[in-house]
C-alpha cells in the first residue's frame, strides 16, 4: 500500500503542473520529439527538459533517443493508476450521497 501511495503521489505531483498536463495531452495524440513538444511553450529548452524529466521519472512518459532526437511516448498504463484511484473515490462519494439521499427521504417520510 505504501508503494501504491508513493506512486500515486508522484503521478499527482507530475500532473499538478499545467505544462506537464499539456505535454500529456499532446502525447495522447501520438509520439513527438522533445523539440516538437518544446515549441508549444514559451520557455528555454533546459527549463522544458525539467518537465520532461519529471514526467519520465514518474513513468508517465517514456523517451527514446535516436541520434540527436529524443522521442517521447505516453505511458497509458501509468494513467490507469490515477484512473483506479479516481474510480475508488467516485464509489466512496456515490455511496455517501446514496446514504444521504436515503436519510433525507426517510426523514421526509417520518414527518408526514
Amino acid at each position: 500500500m505504501a508503494q501504491y501511495s508513493a506512486q500515486l503521489d508522484g503521478v499527482l505531483v507530475a500532473l499538478a503542473d499545467q505544462t506537464r498536463r499539456a505535454v500529456i495531452h499532446r502525447l495522447g495524440r501520438g509520439p513527438a520529439s522533445v523539440g516538437e513538444l518544446a515549441r508549444e511553450f514559451p520557455m528555454a529548452l533546459p527549463s522544458f527538459m525539467k518537465h520532461v524529466r519529471t514526467l519520465e521519472a514518474n513513468d508517465l512518459i517514456r523517451t527514446v533517443k535516436s541520434g540527436r532526437v529524443r522521442t517521447c511516448t505516453l505511458n497509458r498504463e501509468r494513467l490507469a493508476l490515477l484512473d483506479d484511484w479516481l474510480a475508488e473515490q467516485r464509489r466512496i462519494w456515490e455511496g455517501r450521497t446514496d446514504r444521504l439521499e436515503r436519510f433525507v427521504i426517510d426523514s421526509e417520510e417520518d414527518q408526514q
